[in-house]
């Protein structure tokens, strides 16, 4: 019998022989050239022409569920079905399905038992919830009934920073019955969860959107906190989106799917059903300022609040020192060799780096365009930040929270813990710190340069602006009363509540056709050659024709990233996979809902 089995991880689909039947969704080991390596049998063929290699053996199978949304996925996202396959995890069950009685001694309030039963009713839904309503409450008596039916729940996190928070507060009703999961877990452990899953000890995963993938067969919830987070996005092929994929899962194995979050994404709230939860769980308070710089206003603030012996988070969308080092006479900005951007100052290293592709060098003492000494240090990051309050607060530990000092969970686990246990005074990050954290002793809320996200070339910049600016108010006054103050531009933009803002992005993007009224798709061409990168993106657009649905190309916003030049083409419309599905090439990138324009 003949098969074509598509090779993991790859866009490749070779035909073998077996001696054995074989069915769709069969997991196989074939020889590859002088290897071997794992694959999975799409169908079965004819006897070809030409002499085939024997499939060596069955190692696990797929189910009908399970291939179905494989095939979505390569149909959907544009990809082969080798790399749909990829990032499903493999094993084989031998699972017993106990009876389970959990009893959690959570007491919901009459608003959260009206929410629940909401959710309960819906096959899709959002739990819009104010930051510190009480979201989690909900989620674990979902939890709860979901598993004493015999059935098994994905619970979803946007990043391993939260994971351990809210493994602190399922453990404890759960037990061993939930294990997290992750990217920095070891092989070992990973190992270990994939036999308990497969032995039916694990009834509940939690973790970062690879956790979608694990072999549970009897799915019966998938929750998805923080539900507007762009970490659900996957930039590596297939470009899929995790928040989406969950609903693609819940119609699949008929299990109910809740988007959780404080402030949903627009195209979700007009999409699915919602239940408004307003107010926090202690009932406290905010007062909102805005300010047009970093002021006397935030510093006095920020003297009261570390006075009366309270925590202070302060946002700021820039790492390292300084975003861009620019000669005061040319005004030319000191750039990457390899990428089209301005190189980050970090002073404690005395280099310069670029965070796209982390070439690094000494900090320059001359331009090399018109040989001045003389440059100037723009946009303020949070190092620089750190050694501004170091200076103006002595007596106070101030702490950073981003990428360059959070390199393990454990780094993120060690700093967290000190801020809980009130070691730190002061934590300055990126968005990172706008993460699902609860932090019950912070009385103040600082978010500074908002409107560098606010003016970004993107159709969602408000959105993430304003979303953004709210997680991070949403960190102050958790158990008492809070301040927010934010620096901007556009006061009268941020002083809304979410509902005020998303009644006029959504007429907006009905009047401009944007996502949820279309789908949009970004094509991207990359060589080390700009002729060749260029002829590339000219080729797919000749196979297009003059399409209405083709809102711009050209040379991509970064045009040269890690040494290659980049072209791109965006295309916004219905279904634009029957479009683009005749011009595929090995030499494009696809980006089916793109959330990243650059």
């Amino acid at each position: 019998m003949y098969y074509e089995i598509a090779l993991l991880n790859t866009p490749n689909i070779f035909t073998y022989h077996s001696e054995i039947k074989l069915k769709k969704g069969d997991i196989v080991e074939v020889p590859i050239k002088s290897k071997t390596t794992l694959g999975i049998v799409v169908k079965e063929s004819d006897k070809p022409s030409f002499k085939t290699k024997p499939i060596i053996s069955k190692i696990s199978s797929f189910g009908e569920k399970k291939f179905q949304i494989i095939e979505f996925i390569s149909k959907y996202y544009l990809c082969a079905i080798g790399e749909a396959t990829g990032l499903f995890y493999i094993s084989d069950s031998s699972k017993q399905n106990e009876k389970i009685n959990i009893k959690t001694e959570i007491k919901l309030s009459n608003k959260q038992q009206e929410a629940l039963n909401f959710l309960k009713s819906k096959d899709v839904s959002i739990l819009f919830g104010d930051t510190g309503s009480g979201k989690t409450e909900i989620y674990i008596k979902l939890i709860e009934e979901t598993i004493n039916k015999g059935k098994e729940v994905i619970f979803l996190l946007p990043e391993i920073a939260i994971t351990s928070q809210m493994e602190r507060r399922l453990k404890k009703h759960f037990g061993d019955l939930i294990e997290i999961w992750h990217s920095k877990i070891t092989k070992k452990k990973k190992e270990s969860i994939l036999k308990k899953i497969s032995e039916g000890k694990i009834k509940i995963i939690a973790g970062a959107r690879s956790a979608l993938f694990l072999p549970f067969e009897n799915i019966g919830l998938i929750i998805v906190d923080e539900e507007h987070d762009d970490s659900y996005k996957s930039e590596m092929t297939p470009k899929y989106n995790a928040k989406d994929l969950s609903i693609v899962f819940g119609k699949t194995y008929n299990a109910k799917v809740v988007l959780g979050s404080a402030t949903p994404l627009v195209a979700d709230l007009y999409k699915f059903p919602y239940f408004r939860l307003k107010g926090t769980f202690f009932n406290t308070t905010k007062k909102r300022y805005f300010v047009d710089s970093f002021n006397n206003f935030i510093i006095d603030k920020i003297k009261t609040t570390l006075d009366a012996k309270k925590q202070v988070i302060i946002f700021i969308p820039t790492r390292a020192n300084f975003k861009y080092m620019i000669c005061s006479s040319c005004g030319k900005a000191v750039k990457c060799p390899y990428c089209d951007v301005a190189m980050s100052v970090h002073k404690d290293k005395r280099a310069i780096k670029c965070h796209y592709c982390n070439y690094t060098t000494r900090i320059p003492q001359k331009c090399e365009y018109c040989g001045s000494e003389e440059f100037l240090n723009e946009r303020i990051g949070t190092s620089e930040l750190k050694e501004k309050l170091n200076e103006l607060f002595p007596d106070a530990v101030v702490e950073k929270f981003d990428r360059d000092i959070i390199t393990s969970k454990s780094r993120i686990d060690k700093l967290l813990k000190r801020f809980s246990n009130k070691e730190i005074d002061i934590l300055v990050g990126t968005q990172m710190l706008s993460k699902g954290h609860d932090y019950p002793d912070v009385k103040l809320a600082v978010v500074l340069d908002i409107d560098f996200l606010l003016n970004s070339a993107d159709y969602r910049a408000g959105e993430r602006a304003f979303a953004l600016a709210r997680q991070v108010e949403g960190r102050a006054g958790r158990k008492e009363d809070g301040e927010v103050i934010i620096q901007t531009l556009n006061p009268e933009f941020f002083d809304r509540d979410y509902e005020d803002f998303y009644k006029e992005e959504i007429e907006l993007r009905k009047e401009l056709n944007y996502p949820p009224f279309s789908r949009m798709a970004k094509i991207e061409f990359s060589d080390k050659i700009k002729e060749k990168a260029y002829l590339k993106m000219k080729k797919f657009l000749e196979c297009l024709g003059e399409k209405e649905e083709i809102i711009g190309f050209g040379e991509a916003p970064i045009f040269k990233l890690k040494n290659k030049y980049r072209y791109q083409v965006l295309l916004k419309g219905k279904n634009l996979q029957r479009l683009i599905y005749p011009c595929i090439d090995k030499d494009m990138k696809i980006d089916i809902d793109p959330l990243n324009f650059i």
